[in-house]
């Protein structure tokens, strides 16, 4: 049996997952920031998380996975200058604040739902948090590592150097780069130096979101409430942290310099990051090119560059077919080929729910053990789905053979199929079936028009259930008709 091995982005190598107390496991991952709809890069980066956290649980571990969800403090431009996201939305839609964040926390969840994600232990909010950011500012200023300027408390970078703790350890940037990188912006003269970040921000009278502190009334800095969340529900040192690469600078070096500031540690084992998606052959998503598709877009068509419509299972599943840590490409010639491969799969799980045994009681199980053997081999590579999702393949294969008879599978073989696909397909890498997908909805339907098929049967309308069934195949709906009544499927 292999192991679990994880590729640490602060070590930058793989590295065995050994839980700092099995076999309890921290899992944090950096949430939305709900001034808006959830974008499908959000929706890639917490699908890459569910699978991490569906198979450690599949593992035998317990695990507390804490997602926070950040309802201020995020600024437009993500630095530290103009308007809080959210604030600003509530202002053009002349809004509070936290309506903006309720109506778009409960599109998040409703979104996270289609795509039958497991929801996290805890999942915590900014504003929720603002006593417990207060006090870690307070811890990082009595350090020696903050200060304060016009009400806006600022980390001391030069000084946390000097004192021999490296920053920009994830992005692995050096600080003489970021000091020629860093051009001085309208509003930074109260820093001591340019690379020096915001852990507390004053605020003006017309603001709508602010909090007393011992520095007048302001907000917290973007980054302070994954230090303080993370560690509040997880402890000092906790297992996992995870995220976009994006984040990796400034948001996770930030994480890293107050956590080492306020307490003394960098409270992570291993660091996690997912990569990006862009959009026909490498281009990155933006609303200026047009290229931008929303999660809603994806599944109904309703995009310039789709030509039609998928359905929430056949898009995990597509980016299911991409390691985590790679760029996937979303082209519609992509998600059609994607969703060829989901069904031919599906209709391999239909089969083996089906299947007779065949030959000796050991027939065929050599062959199945292997794939399983392999499946487990690429989960345990640094959750390698795509190499998974080709064991999958194989094990189609077999199972087509056996269904038409080429190949004969023993009881035990059937058995061990059955659960590599309920195992691996469904429990870890949380595919659905589009029937599981669409629920009654579509059950009803379906028997709704098988009946009437049945009905103008009886009464010998021979055109009208010919039509019916011609109609569903266009849309690779076919109808089989047993002894035991008419069964349909979905097939390519």
């Amino acid at each position: 049996m292999s192991e679990l091995q994880v590729y640490n982005t602060l070590t930058r190598k793989k590295e065995k997952f050994e839980p700092i107390n099995p076999p309890y496991v921290g899992m944090y991952v950096c949430g939305p920031t709900l001034y808006n709809k959830a974008h499908l890069g959000n929706l890639r980066s917490f699908i890459s998380f569910d699978v991490v956290y569906r198979y450690l649980m599949y593992l035998g571990y317990k695990v507390r996975y804490v997602r926070n969800i950040t309802d201020v403090g995020h600024l437009v431009n993500d630095g530290e200058e103009g308007e809080d996201k959210v604030e600003k939305q509530a202002r053009l839609e002349q809004l509070e604040p936290m309506e903006i964040v309720q109506r778009n926390a409960i599109d998040f969840h409703r979104l996270l739902d289609k795509f039958n994600l497991i929801p996290p232990s805890i999942e915590p909010t900014a504003t929720g948090h603002i006593i417990e950011q207060i006090e870690m500012v307070k811890r990082i200023v009595d350090h020696g590592y903050g200060y304060e300027k016009d009400g806006s408390v600022y980390f001391d970078v030069e000084k946390y150097m000097a004192d021999g703790h490296p920053y920009g350890v994830l992005s692995g940037r050096k600080i003489d780069e970021l000091m020629q990188e860093t051009r001085e912006l309208e509003g930074q003269t109260a820093k001591k130096n340019p690379q020096d970040f915001v852990i507390w921000k004053g605020t003006t009278p017309d603001k709508i979101m602010k909090w007393n502190s011992p520095w007048g009334e302001g907000v917290p800095g973007w980054h302070l409430e994954c230090s303080v969340m993370s560690t509040k529900y997880l402890g000092q040192h906790f297992d996992i942290h995870g995220g976009g690469m994006d984040l990796k600078f400034p948001h996770h070096d930030c994480e890293i310099a107050q956590s080492v500031a306020a307490d003394g540690n960098n409270p992570v084992k291993y660091w996690l990051h997912g990569n990006m998606l862009t959009v026909n052959g490498g281009e990155k998503m933006s609303k200026s090119k047009g290229n931008s598709i929303m999660p809603d877009e994806l599944m109904s068509g309703d995009h310039t560059l789709l030509s039609k419509g998928f359905a929430p299972p056949v898009i995990r599943f597509f980016m299911m077919q991409a390691h985590y840590s790679s760029e996937l490409d979303i082209t519609s010639d992509a998600l059609e080929a994607a969703e060829k491969g989901y069904r031919r799969l599906m209709e391999s799980v239909k089969k083996a729910d089906n299947l007779q045994a065949s030959g000796s009681e050991d027939e065929g199980l050599k062959e199945v053990s292997k794939i399983k053997q392999d499946c487990e081999n690429h989960m345990n590579n640094d959750f390698n789905t795509p190499k998974t999702i080709a064991s999958l393949y194989e094990l189609s294969s077999l199972v087509n053979k056996a269904n038409d008879g080429q190949i004969k599978l023993g009881t035990k073989a059937v058995a061990l199929a059955k659960s590599i696909f309920q195992d691996y397909l469904f429990e870890v890498m949380g595919i659905e079936t589009e029937e599981s997908s669409n629920n009654e909805v579509t059950e009803g339907l379906m028997d709704l028009i098988i009946e009437l098929r049945k009905s103008a049967r009886e009464k010998k309308d021979w055109d009208t259930a010919d039509t019916i069934r011609d109609s569903l195949k266009e849309l690779h709906v076919v109808l089989k008709d047993g002894k035991e009544g008419t069964t349909w499927s979905i097939e390519n």
